[in-house]
């Protein structure tokens, strides 16, 4: 099959099309034949070891996982022994999470992983720029316990957790207000939002408006840039998963104020067939900010790490 393989870290130039060995299902696992996946911010920093704890996760000098993306949209080629759920043909869509590998003609993929039937409403690029910023962006909001009525402020609305935890907020009752270039106002004011704050000329904290939940999907901000923001329960949401964020989570936990949710949303299958029943009843709207072929893989890195995207940055086969 062919496949984005890197074997040493750095620029995107280190991402060439080679042909590798197709993966066979095991017990219990489904090879999907991807007809479409993403590059993520998540990708760009594995390639780069960007932090260097990169690194300890995926190899010290070299790479161990070497076909990158997390996310994908496929049909169902063949399935291994005990798989009952799927069946040849179907179409399907979801992530791998640390596994990656997305960026290939097949990718295997556990039965009982974030792997669910796509929607018969979106196309296979539509549903590959899901499946990561839904669910993070619902297990997030979540864990924050996110009622009708809250005022929730999303900071990096147009990026790829974004645009999802905009309208995630939203279905589930929150007034929310988005934060992102002055550009791309009109575009999130369509996923829903009800204001939308411009970086580029106005500082949130500036203002007098508090939050009972401010989601950070950029990993920018601190609780102690945004305290003043929050209301006296409010609690301070960050995709940043680093030793201070885990720090602050662990010590506010103790107490009865405000309150830090940090961490790594890994998707499964709970949280894929609820986002799905969304998309089927027109509650959420895949966003694809461009398009690119699978060779064109490097084009694709090079415009994602630029950090300009609105939405998902999506792979189509060959």
């Amino acid at each position: 099959m062919k496949a984005i393989v890197y074997s040493k870290y750095g620029s995107p130039d280190v991402l060439s099309l080679q042909t590798i060995i197709t993966p066979r299902p095991q017990k219990n696992e489904v090879l999907v034949r991807v007809h479409a996946s993403t590059v993520s911010s998540g990708d760009w920093k594995m390639r780069k070891a960007d932090p260097f704890a990169v690194r300890f996760a995926n190899g010290l000098i070299t790479p161990k996982r070497k076909v990158l993306g997390s996310e994908f949209a496929g049909t169902v080629e063949a399935a291994g022994c005990g798989v009952t759920e799927f069946e040849v043909g179907d179409k399907v869509f979801g992530g791998t999470g640390m596994a990656l590998g997305t960026n290939a003609d097949y990718v295997c993929v556990a039965k009982d992983s974030a792997l669910v039937t796509m929607p018969a409403n979106i196309s296979f690029e539509q549903a590959a720029a899901v499946p990561f910023g839904a669910t993070a962006s619902l297990i997030f909001l979540n864990k924050a316990k996110i009622q009708p009525g809250h005022k929730v402020l999303i900071n990096g609305a147009s990026g790829a957790l974004g645009v999802y935890a905009i309208q995630l907020a939203k279905y589930l009752g929150a007034i929310v207000t988005g934060v992102c270039s002055g550009k791309k106002t009109e575009q999130i004011l369509s996923l829903g939002a009800d204001q939308v704050i411009d970086y580029q000329t106005s500082d949130f904290v500036h203002n007098s408006e508090q939050y009972d939940i401010i989601f950070d999907t950029v990993g920018n901000l601190s609780l102690s840039y945004c305290r003043s923001s929050l209301t006296k329960q409010g609690i301070f949401v960050t995709a940043a998963g680093g030793l201070l964020e885990f720090s602050q989570m662990f010590w506010t936990a103790r107490s009865g104020r405000q309150k830090v949710i940090a961490g790594i949303a890994n998707e499964s299958k709970e949280e894929m067939v609820f986002i799905k029943r969304l998309i089927e009843g027109g509650k959420l709207t895949p966003v694809i900010d461009r398009q690119y072929r699978l060779e064109e893989a490097s084009k694709a890195h090079a415009y994602v790490e630029q950090g300009r995207k609105t939405g998902s940055v999506v792979l189509t086969a060959i």
